[in-house]
Order: structure tokens, then sequence, then C-alpha cells
């Protein structure tokens, strides 16, 4: 197979973490809004993410039995016209239902199911790319959803600034021009089978006797966990630290964790041919757990902001590098393969800011007390690593 005809499949790969970053991100800065505008108690609006995560793990469940029978070009287009359409709905169905809330709602629901098949399909389709280095394009690959989340976050922060928030419609419309020019791209675009013609696929039973299996599902697990045990307080750490308001404390905190997640996924896209996969996620395993230790027990708000941006750093690799690995040890996964991977990441993704809030509120609310508890996840991951790595050799 021409590499070169692949290239336009990997640019609609890429922009597709975009479109997921885009459903994941863009709602959650409209918050208040939506309460002052649709007189919602804020308790319901944020049950939107939760709704928007349960719908996209479920499908992470689902898409296992229906991928293959549809196809993945078909499959993959669908993703990106359920994202649209839930963008779009955003900006409509609020003011044609009777509830308001109804309309969000139902908006979720369309671009939770578009984001969570983009997040199974994603994976495999890059996987499938007659690449050089299947490492370092998945981990480019992965950057992408950082850069996705930053372009949201900061570029809706100055859409808001200039035009004011009155005018989120707008740039909702405009947000939801990404997806719909994705379809394009992926309609012209060539996918190659994920599994050699005439070979079979993994099942689902053939994966769970599998101890490897296990093994990459646990790393799974503690990649999203280690991830977003952090993330998702890095504003509460900006704001603590530089005594800023919450909209600065968002720019500084979850950007800069995106960034230096970003760049570390970059890293390794531009140099992984040069560098040992296993080494190098063991090395961030260990830099996160660092991380978490600065984070937890060093009594400096500054220091706690700059060790959440490190942690970032030290998580870039954990999430593609763990489907590398699945896709080189087992190599007749298939779809049922990512789609229970992508689970187990989401899983990990919900996991971890649930034992952090469930230890910090036990303890006084006491947040460093909660991070601290979180480190068994990084810790395990390192652990998993190395008895993996014992067993290639």
């Amino acid at each position: 197979m021409n590499e070169r005809r692949y290239e336009h499949t990997m640019y609609a790969c890429f922009i597709g973490y975009i479109v997921q970053a885009i459903v994941n991100n863009f709602v959650t800065l409209l918050f208040l809004t939506f309460e002052k505008s649709y007189h919602i108690p804020l308790g319901k609006i944020t049950m939107l993410i939760t709704i928007n995560f349960g719908i996209q793990l479920l499908v992470d469940l689902l898409s296992a039995g229906f991928v293959d029978k549809i196809g993945y070009k078909v499959s993959i287009i669908l993703a990106h016209v359920f994202a649209a359409a839930g963008m779009f709905g955003l900006v409509f169905l609020p003011e044609l239902l009777p509830d308001a809330y109804s309309g969000l709602l139902i908006s979720v629901v369309f671009y939770a199911v578009g984001g969570g098949l983009i997040e199974v399909l994603i994976s495999p389709i890059m996987e499938s790319c007659p690449t050089k280095n299947k490492e370092k394009a998945m981990s480019l690959l992965h950057s992408f959803y950082c850069w996705g989340t930053v372009g949201v976050v900061l570029g809706s922060t100055i859409f808001f600034g200039v035009f004011g928030i009155t005018s989120w419609k707008i740039l909702a419309c405009i947000w939801a021009i990404v997806p719909i020019a994705n379809i394009v791209l992926f309609v012209c675009s060539p996918i190659a089978p994920l599994i050699e013609e005439g070979e079979k696929g993994m099942t689902i039973l053939d994966l769970c006797k599998n101890k490897i299996f296990w093994g990459l599902m646990l790393l799974m697990v503690c990649a999203g966990a280690s991830e977003q045990a952090v993330s998702q307080w890095a504003s509460t750490f900006a704001e603590q630290g530089l005594k800023v308001s919450k909209t600065i404390g968002d720019l500084a905190g979850p950007m800069a964790f995106s960034i230096l997640m970003g760049s570390a996924r970059a890293f390794y896209g531009k140099f992984g041919d040069r560098i040992d996969l296993d080494r190098f996620m063991i090395f961030s395993g260990i830099l996160c757990v660092v991380s978490y230790l600065c984070i937890a027990l060093i009594p400096n708000a500054i220091v706690s902001l700059a060790s959440c941006a490190i942690c970032g750093l030290s998580v870039g690799i954990m999430w593609p590098g763990s489907f590398s690995k699945a896709a080189a040890l087992l190599k007749n996964g298939g779809t049922a393969l990512f789609a229970l991977l992508a689970l187990a990441g989401d899983l990990g993704c919900s996991g971890g800011p649930t034992l952090v809030g469930m230890v910090s509120s036990a303890c006084s609310d006491n947040l460093k007390t909660g991070i601290l508890a979180a480190i068994i996840f990084p810790i395990l991951l390192v652990i998993g690593l190395v008895i993996m790595k014992k067993g290639d050799k």
C-alpha cells in the first residue's frame, strides 16, 4: 500500500480528535450562561457532563458489536454527523422545545454518541494506515486532542472577550463546521482494513481469556485516572497559587496541563523511532508519581501549580502508548480490542477524579490528601509496565 495515499486519512484522524475536544469542552464554558439564560439550576446543568461521558462509555461498550458490521467509513461519518447535530442542537433546540433543559439534554446525547464513536474509531483507523512507525503516529494523533482542547478554551475565551458571551450561539455554529468539514475529508479518504484479509479478529470472549489483555486494560484504567485525577483540579490550584479569577485560573491551570501533555505526545510523535516505548512510559510514570507527591506534600501553592503542569507532561504518553502496545501485542484484537480499551480509559477518567473527591471530602475537603490517594494509579501503571516488559523478554 502506498503511504501517500493515506495522508488525507491521517489528517482526517487528527481533525477527528479536535472534534472530540470540541464536544467535550465547549459546553463546560457555558454553564453559567445556561443558568442565567434558561433559568436552569446549576446542579441540573452540571449533570450534562455526567450524561455526556456516560453515553460515551455506553457507546464504547456497544460499538464492538456493530462497527465491523456497518464498516469503519460509515461509522466514522455517522460519528461526525452526530457531533455536528449536537452542536447545532445547542443553538436551536432549547428555543424550539417547551423545556430548554430538554433541548440541551438531547443535544448532549447527540454529540456524546459522536464523541464516543470517534474515540473508539480514530485510533484503529490510524493504526490501519501503512505508516513506517505506528507508535510515533499514534502519539502524534493523540496530541491533537490536547491542541483541540487548548484551541477550544483559548479561542472561545477570545471570542467571548471580543463579541460578548451573548454571542455564544454564533460560536457554536462555527465549531460545528469542523465536524462537517471532516465528513467531507473522510468521504474522500481511503480506510485500510484493520485485520489482514483472510484473518479473523478476536472476539470479546477471546480477549477476556487473554492475560495480556487484562494487563493492557489495567494500563488504560491507570492512564485515564492518572491524567484526570489532576487535570480536573488544575484550575483550583491555579486560582489558589496565583490569586486570580476563575477565568484566568482556567487558562493557567487546565491549559498549561493540556499544552505540556500535548507536547509530550508531539515529542514522541517526532522522535519515537529513537526511543524505546516501554522505557519512555516507565520514566513518565515515575515522573507522574513525583509530580503527585509534590502536589500533595509541598505546602506551596505555586509549586502545586507547577507540579500540575509537570503532571500533564508525564501523562502525555500513557494513553497513546497503551494503545500502541495493545496493537503490537494483540495484532488481531480488531475493533473489540480498541473499543474495550477506550472503555477502560474512560472508566479511569471517571474513577480518578471520583477517588480524589471522595477522599478529599472524607478528610475535611483536603484536596491534597485526595491527590495523594490517587497516586496509586501511576504506581500501578509503572508496576504493570515493568511486569509486561519482563514478560516480553
